[in-house]
């Protein structure tokens, strides 16, 4: 009794400081609803007056193995639950993985996403409440298990299977904020199954020859998916187990970078050993070490999905004030026609037309950076920046040692600087993001496959 009185206590302070078990006694904690006085269930605190119009709903998508669809998948869920998002993380690969790496115990999984999915087939409706275990306070994970290598055979013939997560996720509306699906290294029914319950997809590409000989194929194939499915769907490509020591990581980096800039995330996930522990200990690597690079490229990770969401939201309304807008220069031209008001058209003065061309030299011959006597100028234009600032070389890449002026309020930049001869390499830090100078074409690309602005001082 002593040694079991042992472990039940070591479990309570593991679970208490982390919300995690440890891997030799796991105890995830079995999600249980939340009750109010009259035994209804009510929403948690996070939720509580505030209701989500739908889920963002991404599947982690690549028919490769081995290129970290688990690994980004459980880091990812867990990165936006400490960002204050609740999210579901839904794991859609027999192998169950994400179970594994949440320290969740097999034996102790008495259902699955497996049983969710094919209850109603079964006229036996299970849900998915009932399969969820809880990880942490905005943290829930859907297992799976093995179960689920059988479900094309068990859904064949059966009318709307593709459609089997799409419907069991949309019983959570409102619950959560994002889902994340874990898709297995195939492309079949339980792929399809989460690419028509998507929204995103995020395709990891691990930095290596193999992994960008087929990506192009994969893409196609996934936008045939889509198609099929007729769904609208984001799709991008994000590089994974990066390792910048290797020339030939930062080859396929670039050339990932070149052929799909729009379709790809800013961030990369950096090849780090912590991670590869945090999953050995059942945690993620927010838990694990939140001061490791690997913890900080996630968060820089989610960062660009909640700002992506945000972009996406202000489009649909720009979209909208436009539809609104020509819709009432139509009902205002028909006034017009109607009235047919006297008024003699005042012909404007004629003036010449630049071409973009044209407007591209001049800007080029203004903006940029230009030797002057002595002193080095840099001129750039960013009328909606709060801050610009170099980092270089010369001031050995801190950009708070070098932060350009605001001239007037059309935003131009400038600043100078008393730089010895030679050739100087540096970047462009605006409000924090890092970027080429647009003004200076002489470039060369660095270890990170980005490039560098190149100034020569003669």
């Amino acid at each position: 009794m002593g040694i079991e009185l042992f472990f039940r206590i070591e479990r309570a302070f593991f679970a208490a400081k982390w919300g995690f078990g440890t891997p030799f006694c796991p105890a995830p904690i079995r999600r249980e609803p939340k009750l109010n006085g009259c035994g209804v269930a009510k929403r948690g605190p996070f939720l509580e007056g505030l209701e989500r119009i739908y889920m963002r709903t991404i599947a982690v998508v690549n028919q490769k193995g081995g290129c970290g669809k688990t690994t980004v998948s459980i880091n990812l869920a867990s990165a936006l639950a400490k960002a204050g998002q609740k999210t579901l993380l839904v794991d859609m690969d027999p192998q169950s993985h994400c179970a594994v790496g949440l320290a969740v115990p097999e034996e102790q999984i008495e259902q699955s996403i497996y049983d969710v999915l094919i209850s109603k087939s079964r006229n036996e409706p299970i849900k998915l409440t009932e399969i969820l275990w809880q990880i942490s306070d905005r943290l829930e994970l859907a297992p799976a298990s093995i179960d689920l290598s059988a479900f094309e055979q068990q859904m064949a013939g059966i009318a709307e299977c593709e459609s089997c997560l799409k419907n069991v996720l949309g019983t959570m509306k409102g619950e959560y904020d994002y889902a994340i699906i874990d898709c297995p290294p195939a492309v079949g029914l339980l792929t399809f199954n989460a690419l028509r319950a998507a929204t995103d997809v995020i395709v990891p590409v691990e930095t290596g020859y193999f992994a960008l000989h087929g990506l192009s194929k994969q893409l196609e194939t996934l936008n045939i998916l889509c198609q099929r499915a007729s769904q609208q769907v984001n799709v991008r490509v994000l590089a994974s187990m990066y390792d910048i020591r290797t020339k030939m990581a930062r080859e396929v980096l670039a050339e990932l970078r070149k052929h799909f800039t729009d379709k790809m995330f800013r961030t990369v996930v950096n090849f780090n050993t912590k991670i590869k522990e945090a999953a050995s200990f059942g945690q993620p690597i927010s838990e694990y070490d939140s001061a490791s690079k690997g913890h900080r490229d996630f968060r820089l990770l989610v960062e660009e999905v909640i700002d992506s969401e945000a972009r996406q939201q202000r489009r649909q309304i720009v979209s909208s004030l436009a539809d609104q807008l020509e819709s009432i220069s139509a009902t205002a031209d028909e006034l017009l026609q109607v009235a047919k008001p006297a008024i003699k058209a005042v012909q404007a003065p004629k003036t010449e037309e630049l071409k973009p061309a044209d407007i591209d030299a001049k800007l080029s011959d203004y903006y940029g950076v230009s030797q002057i006597n002595d002193a080095v100028v840099f001129v750039t234009l960013y009328p909606r920046a709060k801050s610009v600032q170099i980092a270089g070389d010369f001031n050995n890449w801190q950009p708070e040692k070098t932060p350009m002026q605001k001239v007037d309020a059309s935003g131009v930049w400038q600043t100078k600087l008393d730089l010895p001869v030679g050739k100087y390499r540096y970047r462009l830090v605006v409000d924090g993001q890092w970027q080429q100078d647009p003004y200076n074409e002489l470039t060369e690309l660095n270890p990170f496959g980005e490039f560098n602005s190149v100034i020569e001082v003669k």
